[in-house]
């Protein structure tokens, strides 16, 4: 061991001549320890939320969606859906349209979100495993069937089994508008009530509703043309593989998004906050740091002694620099790896027990506890940000040490 390492070891664990000094010490120890934890332990919560949204999101999320760089609706897209169902690694693509239209049953009505699919739909998404009452069924040869919402079930005041139908009306997108007769500035079907799902999800679970894609062309005035494809992928399919080839065979007219992509507003809106909260810790990792200054300040003056011993044994002024520096180096790095596995061990028993709950209605949440997830990517960025403060620490250290040995 080096000897500029060595006393600066004696220094941190021996106990110093003045009482306040230890004092100062083990608070500087402890306000980077505690500052190192909160970081651990905020950034895993953020990363709980990131998973919780990913999977309550991925049951009606399809695996890739391909939509129009240009405009609302892709032309031909049963034509495209054929084409990419030929690409290596895609199980089945489906064209859907998704729109807005207004609902009306009994005296009841509402705007909604019709999202028009094919019949065997339930073989792309997981909405079987979302039904809560009744059954994903879209036709049973004589009449079409939707499948709601919760929200939409429950605002409509309608179940499955309902003999009456629903009439959903859509604005015509072509023609002249009659004055005298508003109603007719409208398309209008009727369909049944099949079943209601429930994602626990407010996007899916306010106002969707699905519907054919018969009844959606009709009632949006399409032909062959969609508002996106929806794709699943074979097991063990390499996702950006194929979204790779997706893109060479259909063009820069199209864009594909994987589920991450889906949805990264939500998702970015999580890193920012999570990060934002990060640099919030990291400024008060910054005052914390002026305690380790504080203790590096009073031990130059205790160890005064000391330092005209050490030039008597010819030690030169960088060598007695160097143990001061190296000093706060080891007071910060004790105090986040300290930090650090105190942080983890906390996530740990919040995983495994949810000691903190969430506050608010709880039989309204998904979820009791707050979701923890301990990346090892986020202790590293921890531990670098540390690691950067105490380099803070050791420039100003030295700062001090030169104007000290100057005397």
């Amino acid at each position: 061991m080096n000897f500029v390492l060595k006393i600066a070891l004696r220094y941190l664990k021996s106990k110093k001549t003045h009482s306040a000094v230890n004092t100062i010490s083990i608070v500087a120890v402890c306000g980077v320890m505690v500052t190192t934890a909160a970081m651990v332990c905020v950034l895993s919560v953020f990363n709980g939320f990131s998973g919780l949204i990913g999977d309550k999101l991925s049951k009606l999320d399809p695996q890739l969606v391909v939509n129009a760089t240009q405009g609302k609706t892709i032309a031909n897209a049963d034509s495209i859906a054929a084409a990419i169902t030929a690409i290596d690694g895609v199980e089945m693509a489906l064209p859907t349209i998704t729109d807005h239209g207004l609902a009306v049953f009994d005296d009841f009505q509402m705007p909604v979100l019709i999202k028009g699919v094919p019949h065997d739909y339930n073989r792309l998404s997981s909405i079987d495993d979302v039904i809560i009452d009744g059954e994903f069924r879209l036709t049973d040869g004589a009449a079409h069937y939707t499948v709601l919402s919760v929200g939409a079930a429950l605002q409509l005041r309608v179940r499955p089994g309902f003999v009456a139908g629903i009439r959903l009306f859509a604005p015509k997108r072509m023609g002249n508008i009659n004055l005298s007769n508003p109603a007719g500035a409208f398309r209008c079907d009727t369909v049944y009530a099949a079943g209601v799902y429930q994602v626990e999800q407010n996007e899916y679970d306010r106002d969707m509703i699905i519907v054919p894609i018969e009844t959606a062309r009709f009632l949006f005035n399409y032909r062959t043309e969609a508002t996106g494809v929806e794709i699943a992928l074979s097991p063990n399919a390499d996702e950006a593989r194929v979204m790779r080839e997706i893109s060479a065979t259909l063009g820069n007219e199209y864009t594909v998004k994987n589920r991450l992509m889906q949805q990264d507003y939500a998702f970015r809106m999580v890193n920012i906050e999570k990060w934002v909260s990060f640099l919030l810790l990291g400024f008060i990792m910054v005052i914390a740091t002026f305690n380790v200054i504080g203790t590096l300040s009073l031990l130059i003056i205790e160890k005064g002694e000391s330092i005209a011993t050490f030039r008597n044994m010819g030690a030169t002024n960088k060598q007695i620099t160097r143990i001061f520096i190296t000093e706060g180096w080891l007071i910060s790095l004790t105090g986040a790896v300290a930090g650090i596995i105190i942080g983890v061990a906390l996530c740990l028993l919040q995983q495994t027990f949810g000691l903190i709950e969430l506050q608010g209605a709880t039989e309204m949440l998904v979820i009791k506890a707050y979701p923890v997830e301990v990346q090892t990517a986020d202790l590293l960025v921890v531990f670098a940000a540390v690691a950067a403060v105490g380099l803070l620490t050791s420039a100003v250290t030295s700062i001090v040490m030169r104007h000290k040995l100057r005397r």
